[in-house]
């Protein structure tokens, strides 16, 4: 594979009506040494929770006891991606996935304060640090003898990172810090923190040279108490306060002033977890609903006979095998070195976080009033299902990032038509290069990209692929053409082509797998994955037609005008009597 291939984006692609599917097939499947391997630390933390785990109590006392993440230590999660060298596992990503989702179905707090503690905590170390930072801190964390934490949030400066205030002031051969982080994930139980400042003045402009650093806890460094949370209260999240913190140079991650690149590169990894949480959470409120429709009976007859409950019960389980399909795709994207995959890695967060929160709502229905009662743990499970999608960026600045991400390669492109028409002397061979490519198009239709190493099994679902690729990257040009730089304000639009790139990425991650299970077991032996796919399909097709419909005709304005006047007004204006 050439470096240029590993720098490509399948979902990008898909913006310039580009299958790159050699990218997504064959299915990536883990070596056998590793899956056993898992399935050991798999059964390991099996063992472990039943001894050791209570989530009532972790969710009524807002704790985490140290005694119930010691066995999790010493199984070596803590170091589940440190390389052996440096004391860890060495898990490939999707192994590592495949522990945070089991860990998620055993506890959501749990989960979250592993994960966080191993990307992007241990990740900023491993991925950023120099070999004297590994040396120094890898083992530790492998061990899990020191928790790592990621400090960037502040009080006004949420998914604008450019708005933060934490300053690192440059004294002698070192750096002082002073600022205040809300919202760190372990912040009160972690003893290193990679924390972003200000290494720039105010007076420098509006954009600021952030910088990423690794601090430990010591003199100046103080956390504030877990905040009381909706759910996963477990989770230690809390204020950490830098007053005054002497900071080597050499603890700096990254260059000076290139923080921004470091955190987005730390969480293009992280939300990978996060979406492994999604799944293990998923997989068991699926389970624990099938539990309750199969022994609950009701007019004579198991809940499960009834129809309308069926339709929740197979929306859910085409829901979390698509959840389960991109994120170990995507995760084998990452163990196969390929370098572009952050439009990938947001796509599973978005899709596996809002797959959670419907599932959860779906679980709550079917359990009726015993859901609505705290006897049991549906509505602990509907809480803790909230939080993934607004952690690690809320869905909608993710959903933006994917528009605009995908749609530059096609902006280029039209920049550079502009300038050739702006000189047309020197733009002659451009623009000939891109009439012929529009009359070929318009001539030779059946010329489109193909899915072709999908299944003939899976033709439908193929055609509709092709279909709804071609369809996205047209509206991606007429998108541009119509509102060309101002596209970054037209977030109607944005919201629109990413819920389009969204579903046609998830669609080709179930269509590979099911592909790889017909040559592994034949159509029989893979009738279960392509039931699951004709579902999921279907339901990606309406919500496929429905986005690309409302780009056209659509109400926006005036739901704007609505929202600004109701803002206006301070709440809703009209009453009856």
């Amino acid at each position: 594979m050439t470096d240029d291939q590993r720098d490509e984006s399948f979902a990008k692609n898909l913006f310039a009506g580009t299958v790159a599917e050699s990218i997504v097939f064959p299915w990536p499947e883990p070596s056998r040494s590793e899956a056993d391997h898992v399935h050991l630390l798999v059964d390991g933390i099996r063992r472990a929770a039943a001894r050791v785990v209570d989530s009532e109590a972790f969710d009524r006392t807002e704790e985490l006891p140290a005694a119930s993440l010691a066995p999790f230590k010493e199984l070596g999660l803590f170091g589940a991606l440190v390389p052996k060298s440096h004391g860890g596992l060495g898990l490939t990503t999707s192994g590592w996935a495949r522990v945070v989702q089991e860990l998620a179905g055993v506890d959501a707090a749990l989960a979250m304060t592993v994960m966080s503690h191993g990307s992007p905590g241990a990740m900023a170390v491993l991925a950023l640090g120099t070999d004297e930072l590994r040396a120094a801190y890898l083992p530790r964390l492998a061990r899990g003898e020191m928790i790592a934490a990621f400090a960037l949030t502040e009080e006004a400066a949420g998914s604008d990172a450019a708005s933060i205030v934490t300053r690192a002031d440059l004294l002698g051969d070192g750096y002082v810090l002073r600022g205040e982080k809300i919202w760190v994930t372990n912040g009160g139980i972690a003893d290193l923190f990679t924390v972003f400042a200000r290494t720039s003045s105010a007076e420098d402009g509006a954009k600021p040279r952030i910088t990423a650093f690794l601090v430990e806890r010591g003199e100046g460094v103080t956390s504030g108490q877990n905040e009381p949370k909706l759910g996963v209260r477990a989770l230690s999240t809390t204020r950490v306060s830098f007053d005054g913190v002497r900071v080597p140079a050499s603890a700096m991650l990254g260059e000076t002033g290139r923080g921004f690149k470091v955190a987005m590169e730390l969480l293009t990894h992280a939300r990978l977890g996060l979406a492994a949480t999604c799944l293990g959470a998923s997989k068991r409120l699926l389970k624990k609903t099938v539990d309750r429709v199969t022994t609950r009976r009701a007019f004579g007859r198991n809940l499960s006979e009834f129809a309308l409950v069926k339709d929740r019960i197979a929306g859910m389980t085409a829901q979390v095998f698509a959840m389960e399909s991109v994120l170990y795709l995507t995760t084998g994207l990452v163990d196969e070195k390929r370098t572009d995959f952050a439009v990938e890695s947001a796509i599973c967060k978005v899709f596996a976080s809002e797959a959670l929160w419907h599932l959860a709502n779906e679980a709550q229905q079917i359990a009726a009033g015993l859901g609505y009662s705290r006897k049991d743990s549906w509505e602990r499970l509907l809480r803790d299902a909230r939080l993934p999608m607004v952690n690690q960026g809320t869905n909608e600045v993710l959903r933006c990032f994917v528009a605009l991400s995908g749609m530059q390669e096609p902006g280029r492109g039209l920049e550079e038509v502009g300038k050739s028409m702006r000189e047309p002397i020197k733009g002659f061979g451009l623009l000939s290069d891109i009439a012929i490519r529009r009359a070929k198009s318009a001539l030779f239709p059946e010329r489109r990209e193909r899915l072709s190493r999908a299944s003939p099994l899976l033709a439908r679902e193929a055609v509709m692929f092709e279909d709804y690729v071609e369809r996205l990257a047209s509206s991606v040009d007429k998108a541009l053409r119509r509102h060309g730089k101002n596209i970054s304000e037209m977030q109607f639009t944005q919201k629109r082509v990413a819920d389009v790139a969204i579903d046609l990425y998830v669609l080709a991650a179930v269509i590979s797998r099911t592909t790889r299970a017909i040559e592994r077991r034949g159509e029989e032996g893979a009738r279960r994955e392509l039931d699951l796919t004709s579902v999921f399909a279907s339901a990606a097709e309406r919500r496929l037609a429905e986005n690309i419909a409302a780009l056209d005709k659509n109400d926006d304005e005036l739901r704007k005008s609505v929202a600004s006047k109701t803002c206006a007004d301070g709440g809703y204006p009209l009453d009856v009597i």
